[in-house]
């Protein structure tokens, strides 16, 4: 595949023209059309060597035979990475982005009333994948059930008890597990899991002198047993207190502007997509570590082959500048990137300030 450094002055000149004109209307573009667009700046016959080139480069295809061209999934790709120009918003865009911050809305409410605002003014299907619920730690203790395991028991201030089996070391003492138990309870006083976790990461080196090495291991190792990486759930709490939700507003935008019947049936595909919520919240998870605003178009996202949308999201961070979740829109390959991009970016700043 070409690069925009790769591509002539004039070779950027009609391959700008024609994804903009598929973009606004969706119609093959062909070197007449350009001829009186670009007049007189290019001859069609230069026009038509140019668009040859820029098919056989896999930037351009033709629908069907003596049609104009449209821009390949590869080409829609380089445009937007180089040559796209985003709009500014309006400020009453932004004003309606905005949730009342005067009203006492949980955070669950903000992202609802954000996605919300982001699907209308889209119009497109809104969504956003919430934080895991860290809950407040009351009390964590660990106790020896085997001659090689240790069963960690939780219990959050909702009184949610969690239960997960973790390896023992050899030679461990019983009081040592004690120490355990004593040490990271003296140190909750409201955290979450979450926030006790990050701090004994960050006193690990203290933690291993004032405790020793085999302690240091055992706060470490139990503590992550919640990641799934370390341990084995053996009971699972209610609700589960690091599941995702995934939020989903305006799915009826995706009804409009259908003009043939292969657009509902790619609508009613798309709508199969959004049924299978679980791959859609772990692969909106695996794109929450990017920053910025990234986009994925048609077979770039497995979900999304088959109903060739796109999806734009950006990741929004936590009072800590942490990464704690990924909103966003699904659209039509054929969207208006330009206004999309920045409404998904300001969307993601502004629940990203709300939760700090």
């Amino acid at each position: 595949m070409s690069n925009i450094a790769s591509l002539s002055e004039r070779a950027r000149l009609i391959f700008r023209q024609i994804v903009e004109s598929y973009l606004e209307t969706g119609a093959p573009v062909g070197s007449r059309l350009l001829s009186e667009v670009l007049e007189p700046q290019l001859s069609p016959a230069s026009i038509r060597a140019t668009m040859a080139e820029l098919e056989h480069s896999g930037l351009l295809y033709a629908p069907h035979v003596s049609a104009g061209r449209l821009p390949t999934q590869s080409g829609l790709r380089l445009f937007i990475d180089g040559l796209l120009q985003v709009s500014e918003l309006t400020a009453a865009e932004r004003e309606i982005i905005a949730p009342d911050t005067q009203s006492d809305l949980g955070a669950e409410q903000l992202l609802r009333q954000a996605v919300e605002s982001l699907s209308g003014l889209s119009q497109c299907a809104g969504l956003v994948v919430s934080p895991s619920t860290d809950p407040i730690i009351k009390h964590i203790e660990f106790t020896p059930i085997s001659d090689t395991q240790i069963l960690v028991i939780l219990v959050d201030e909702a009184n949610q008890v969690e239960n997960r089996v973790m390896p023992k070391p050899r030679d461990l003492l019983p009081s040592t597990l004690t120490e355990v138990s004593n040490y990271l309870n003296a140190r909750l006083k409201g955290r979450t899991l979450g926030q006790l976790r990050h701090e004994a990461q960050a006193e690990l080196e203290n933690l291993r002198k004032e405790l020793g090495e085999l302690t240091a291991q055992i706060v470490a190792t139990g503590l992550a047993s919640w990641t799934g990486r370390d341990a084995q759930p053996v009971s699972s709490p209610t609700p589960d207190a690091l599941s995702k939700s995934l939020i989903v507003r305006g799915e009826a935008h995706l009804l409009n502007n259908i003009e043939a019947m292969e657009d509902l049936e790619r609508v009613r595909l798309l709508f199969d997509d959004l049924e299978r919520k679980e791959e859609l919240i772990s692969l909106l998870s695996e794109a929450e570590g990017g920053e910025g605003v990234r986009i994925f178009i048609g077979s770039e996202t497995p979900l999304f082959s088959l109903s060739g949308s796109s999806l734009i999201i950006s990741s929004y961070r936590n009072s800590e500048s942490h990464i704690v979740g990924v909103l966003g829109v699904i659209a039509p390959t054929r969207s208006n990137y330009a206004r999309l991009i920045p409404l998904v970016d300001h969307t993601a700043h502004v629940v990203t300030k709300l939760l700090s």
